[in-house]
């Protein structure tokens, strides 16, 4: 196969961009096909591929060209992926030939080179996993899906599944989770119909952390964290438009985005609301039940955001964790008694899962009942890595 000199400069700046500059992979490569609009699909396809198996195995690739910076790293990619090295592309790594054979004594190396991660991440998950936590890096190193969560305020699963074949988009249902759906391996889903309603793009993984709240009607139902609104959306469709959902966040301009969601998705129970300082207290006895949808350090997504490692920083865990402790502290203030309190992260570490939970109930003895605890390992669904823990308020 051959490289493309404007294709290849293209996505070493990109890469660049992402591994030196610190720069959310996701944004710059919807911002680099925004700009380059005459990119057919294999070309998006070449770049969007670089982009992220250079990111996801930025450690292994160092190792294997013996050099870390991008350039080098990203010509070992494209070894790797089976492309010919062109005399205009100029590199100071090993020849093809070596990179090939090191690759053989990859598995020898330690953890932290071959599964491609920072040493202080790979001895704090070890701290905390122990022998869980290879598996969960070997799963989250795979390459991901595009899932998707049939919305039924507009349609049911077979319904959505005949619309997207209509439209060139073949799916198939995931064993476990009844709305949703899976695209093939690579595939993309093209924007007009992301914003049609009738779908949104969400790991089955999150879509199971709705359903433990198992909202009916009538009731009022606060999603604390809800960012643009996909639980939130979910929460809304799960009750048939028959529950209240408030859908807060302390980020304002987070909620902007699920305004026009809620519109194309018909979600007509749900009103969002910035938090404030007051809001706890405006709001103190109000939910039937609440979603704290936590910030957490994203350890589960990392499939999905392979850039996360990178950017993720020692101190970064002190602060979520502080956070998290504090959200379960004041929030809860917003549920009535009786009502059920649904915590959940997209982490896979416990410090930040059970842990927490763990310590909120040796502070206040006799205040919460545990109904039920999961932790959605990557290994064991091949999905997004998730914590949930179900309480009621006394």
């Amino acid at each position: 196969m051959k490289l493309h000199r404007h294709l290849c400069a293209s996505t070493l700046e990109l890469t660049k961009s992402v591994l030196v500059n610190h720069r959310v992979a996701d944004h710059e490569l919807a911002a680099a096909f925004e700009d380059n609009k005459k990119w057919g699909k294999r070309d998006r396809s070449f770049v969007a591929e670089t982009l992220f198996e250079t990111t996801r195995w930025r450690r292994a690739l160092s190792y294997l060209v013996d050099s870390e910076e991008t350039n080098s790293l990203i010509t070992a990619q494209w070894i790797l992926m089976g492309f010919e090295l062109p005399e205009w592309h100029k590199y100071n790594g090993l020849p093809p030939e070596e990179i090939i054979a090191r690759q053989q004594t990859l598995p020898d190396q330690p953890r932290a080179v071959r599964q491609s991660i920072p040493d202080w991440l790979d001895q704090l998950g070890h701290s905390e996993l122990g022998d869980l936590w290879e598996p969960q890096l070997s799963a989250l190193n795979q390459k991901s899906s595009v899932f998707l969560r049939v919305n039924t305020l507009l349609s049911t699963v077979e319904e959505a599944i005949a619309w997207l074949a209509e439209n060139n988009v073949e799916t198939t249902p995931v064993d476990g989770y009844p709305h949703a759906l899976a695209l093939p391996p690579g595939k993309i889903l093209p924007k007009a119909l992301r914003l049609d309603g009738r779908i949104e793009i969400q790991d089955p993984s999150s879509q199971h952390i709705s359903s433990l709240l198992d909202p009916q009607p009538g009731q009022r139902i606060i999603d604390a964290c809800s960012g643009a609104g996909g639980k939130a959306l979910h929460l809304a469709a799960l009750s048939n438009n028959e529950a209240r959902v408030f859908a807060m966040d302390v980020e304002p301009k987070k909620l902007i985005a699920l305004k026009p969601r809620a519109r194309r998705a018909r979600a007509s129970s749900i009103s969002a609301k910035p938090i404030t300082e007051s809001t706890p207290t405006d709001f103190e006895n109000v939910a039937d039940s609440l979603l704290i949808d936590s910030p957490c350090s994203g350890l589960g997504t990392l499939k999905r955001q392979p850039d996360l490692k990178w950017r993720l920083k020692p101190a970064s865990f002190d602060r979520v964790r502080s956070i998290q402790a504090q959200l379960l502290v004041e929030y809860p203030k917003m549920l009535k008694p009786g009502g059920k309190l649904l915590y959940a992260t997209c982490s896979i570490l416990p410090s930040e899962n059970q842990g927490q939970i763990t310590r909120l109930l040796e502070k206040h003895p006799g205040k919460y009942k545990l109904i039920s605890q999961q932790n959605l390992l990557p290994s064991e669904t091949g999905h997004d890595g998730f914590h949930a823990s179900l309480l009621q308020k006394a």
